[in-house]
């Protein structure tokens, strides 16, 4: 239980981010406001937003989770799975994106091919992003009942209350800005933690030997790269093909809630150096989030399920005060992740559904209701799924493979959508919903195909080869679009025709 000092600074940090949250309320007069923040937000608070958002809940429980069950490997999901990802994004997508002045990544995919693709896309996320929900207020039920003893279900709605009210009322703006207070309250309760349960277990060389002690089951848990034929979720050959070259990636370049705060940013720099700043705090996720895991092995030596293992190391280690400030660092990590959750959806669901099928041509006023009215019904969706989570072995193998089912079809899609100027409509159609297709098999058929129990690295890469192969199947046999309604959505096609332009001009003249 929590000591007086405890409950005074989790409830200081609960009122000034609501606070700080309902303020911005006074910023949003148009949905360009609610959805883009007005497109007005500089890279250091946009790059500090997206790593909370990243991380969030999920990785302060369910990653440190599976560094409890697996070890060191799960690292990889943020050094090799996010950083290259992100300058491939900074540098190639996010500019793209940015300069057609979209609102979401279906609106990008209705433009390169048809509304059929718009459509499909962003009811998938929609889908994803409820059940998403349920995952991110799953893990405050663990926390708060580890931690307070209160029930799963008060936890939950608990959580949902605080964070939607600023959400409903301040936009991305809101989101963006209290993720920066979020952040840096994160970094530092977990660097209290790490820092307190390395000096129980004997520093690092201790905490070695100790999990090394404890069985031949832990003699891998400090190995980044495990063989190919583990039992893990984590083999070396998912890490590369469905992690490195799929799900980062897809994440980074696809994922409408990370990609929707580049673009609120003031300019293209400032769309591009928010990736790259992000890239870098990135850098010290693993130490501050999943070795707190490995800790737990020592500290807390046997436990069924891992994700309960960093909230008892804060219940059980720390001080009075510290203790407070790492149950809002972990509650920070909560918010951010539903608030930017629910933005995202909303965003999806208003622009790219209602506005274009359902009602078109209202009031900007009408939609701005509308996509508050969205956040709240979303909300209610997560409340309701919060409790899939406990079929799944830990919430991050849920998570991933919930995004497997179609992260794969999507970057196939928009890779060569933004690099093949053959890429058809027809060809993107068949890529997105023969790749989703795809996964659902090899889900149903996993025992099958796969030795270990969820596969969901290899089902990413399979499906991803196979969207890919039906993508460009089908633009070979249908029609394309005109060259020139391609210009702003492939890569540097206007600078290709315009430099071929040239050329051709010059010999002419010559031949003259």
């Amino acid at each position: 239980m929590l000591a007086g000092i405890d409950y005074a600074i989790v409830i200081a940090y609960l009122v000034g981010v609501l606070l700080l949250g309902v303020y911005f309320r006074k910023f949003v007069h148009t949905s360009r406001d609610y959805f883009l923040g007005g497109r007005l937000m500089p890279f250091w608070a946009i790059g500090m937003s997206l790593v909370v958002s990243d991380i969030g809940a999920v990785d302060f429980v369910g990653a440190a989770g599976q560094a409890y069950r697996y070890g060191v490997v799960v690292a990889n999901f943020d050094w090799i799975g996010c950083v290259p990802a992100m300058i491939l994004a900074a540098f190639v997508f996010v500019p793209y994106y940015w300069r057609a002045g979209v609102y979401t990544i279906p609106e990008y995919l209705g433009r390169r091919y048809n509304d059929y693709v718009r459509a499909a896309e962003a009811l998938i996320w929609i889908v994803f992003q409820a059940f998403g929900l349920g995952i991110i207020f799953w893990a405050s039920a663990i926390l708060l009942n580890t931690l307070m003893g209160w029930p799963k279900g008060v936890s939950i709605i608990i959580t949902a209350t605080i964070t939607g009210l600023y959400t409903v009322f301040g936009g991305l703006a809101a989101v963006v800005m209290t993720d920066v207070v979020q952040m840096i309250i994160m970094y530092i309760g977990a660097a209290a933690i790490l820092i307190m349960g390395l000096i129980s277990v004997g520093g690092w060389n201790g905490l070695m030997e100790k999990v090394l002690a404890m069985g031949p089951e832990y003699q891998n848990h400090f190995d980044l790269i495990l063989p190919a034929d583990t039992t893990t979720p984590y083999p070396w050959t998912g890490i590369l093909f469905g992690l490195t070259f799929v799900l980062a990636n897809a994440y980074w370049i696809g994922n409408q809630t990370i990609v929707q705060r580049c673009l609120g940013a003031k300019s293209e720099w400032h769309a591009k150096a928010s990736m790259l700043w992000g890239a870098f705090l990135k850098l010290f996720i693993p130490v501050l989030v999943m070795f707190p895991g490995l800790i737990a092995v020592v500290v807390h030596p046997g436990l069924e399920n891992g994700d309960e293992a960093v909230p008892r190391m804060i219940r059980d280690m720390l001080p009075p005060g510290l203790t407070g400030l790492l149950f809002a660092a972990f509650f920070a990590g909560l918010m951010s992740s539903v608030d930017s959750s629910l933005n995202s959806t909303a965003t999806l669901w208003t622009k790219d559904i209602y506005e274009r099928y359902i009602r078109k041509g209202a009031s900007d006023r009408h939609y701005l209701l509308v996509g508050r009215l969205v956040t709240l019904v979303i909300l209610l969706l997560g409340v309701l799924t919060a409790p899939l989570s406990e079929k799944f072995p830990g919430m991050y193998v849920y998570v991933q493979t919930l995004l497997s089912f179609f992260q794969g079809p999507t970057l196939a899609i928009l890779l060569l959508g933004m690099f093949w100027t053959r890429t058809t409509p027809a060809g993107g159609l068949t890529g997105l919903i023969g790749g989703i297709a795809l996964s659902a098999f090899l889900y149903w058929k996993k025992a099958s195909f796969f030795t270990i129990e969820d596969p969901f690295l290899y089902i990413s890469w399979w499906s991803f080869v196979g969207a890919c192969i039906m993508t460009v199947g089908v633009s070979m046999i249908t029609r394309p679009k005109p060259r020139e309604a391609l210009y702003g959505l492939v890569f540097r096609l206007e600078e290709r025709d315009a430099a071929l332009q040239a050329k051709l001009r010059n010999r002419l003249s010559r031949n003259r």
